[in-house]
């Protein structure tokens, strides 16, 4: 069985985590994961009490994207980028811009996170990225949950936007019961879920729903570590398993690899 993980991580210890491109690779060596989509926690602008993060614990949106760009060029069999934006500090660069056209052969979505900039896709300082996107052609996956900014409604409304451009609610309201995002979803056809921090029950209500493309894999890794997939930090089961142990007796085969693979390498145009 293939594997795409369409929301993977390195950096973040400013934020409290530890999550460095050795781990990636170890989690993909040692999982069989096909391929992941990547951004670089470094680039939060808030912390996680949404207060500005010290300039000395920040480092630039271009950077964040080099740092990206250096290791998917290392192992582009496994890693595509999604450039993590500073819209409140810093705004749509050319620089930025520049980066992000030159590159668009490892460049698979561009990544918004609402709560750690608490700007929502809609706010005018997120425009210009989400025009960028339309440019080149690429999907926009955005953090949803933890403050009005990052509620799905407002990924929504951005779908309704910007109907060329296919957008993933991340977490699907992460901290809810996800219902929000669970009812938008049937609501806009350029918009998606993805599984990262969602029980599987809902996941599978959700496919049941709108059918077996609607949902993406992704998991946050290596946020819990190397074994993301298998234990927490405390060393419990993830809630991960379930999608590899009860989902596949839950769903057809067909519908099962859409979710785990087929629907990201559609979105993000992975061709291996």
């Amino acid at each position: 069985m293939k594997i795409i993980d369409s929301h993977v991580h390195i950096g973040g210890e400013q934020l409290g985590f530890h999550m460095s491109e050795d781990m990636v690779i170890e989690m993909i060596r040692k999982y069989g994961v096909s391929y992941v989509i990547l951004s670089n926690c470094d680039c939060a602008e808030l912390d996680h009490s949404q207060k500005q993060l010290p300039q000395e614990l920040q480092i630039s949106q271009a950077e964040g994207l080099r740092r990206c760009l250096v290791f998917a060029d290392k192992y582009p069999e496994y890693i595509g980028v999604a450039p993590f934006i500073k819209p409140r500090t810093e705004g749509l660069t050319e620089e930025f811009s520049t980066m992000v056209k030159q590159n668009r052969e490892q460049i698979k979505a561009i990544k918004l996170h609402p709560y750690h900039s608490n700007c929502s896709p809609t706010d005018l300082r997120v425009l210009p990225y989400l025009e960028l996107a339309q440019e080149i052609g690429v999907p926009v996956v955005c953090h949803t949950g933890g403050c009005e900014a990052a509620r799905p409604y407002h990924v929504y409304e951005a779908a309704k936007l910007f109907p060329n451009i296919s957008f993933v609610m991340v977490h699907m309201g992460l901290g809810t019961d996800h219902r929000e995002a669970f009812e938008l979803l049937g609501k806009q056809e350029n918009l998606y879920g993805d599984t990262t921090w969602v029980p599987v029950g809902v996941t599978l209500e959700a496919m049941e729903r709108y059918g077996s493309e609607k949902m993406l894999f992704g998991t946050d890794a290596p946020i819990d570590g190397v074994h993301t997939y298998d234990t927490d930090l405390d060393g419990n089961p993830s809630m991960y398993q379930a999608y590899f142990k009860a989902l596949p007796d839950k769903l057809s085969q067909e519908a099962y690899e859409n979710l785990m693979w087929k629907n990201a390498a559609r979105l993000f145009k992975i061709r291996r």
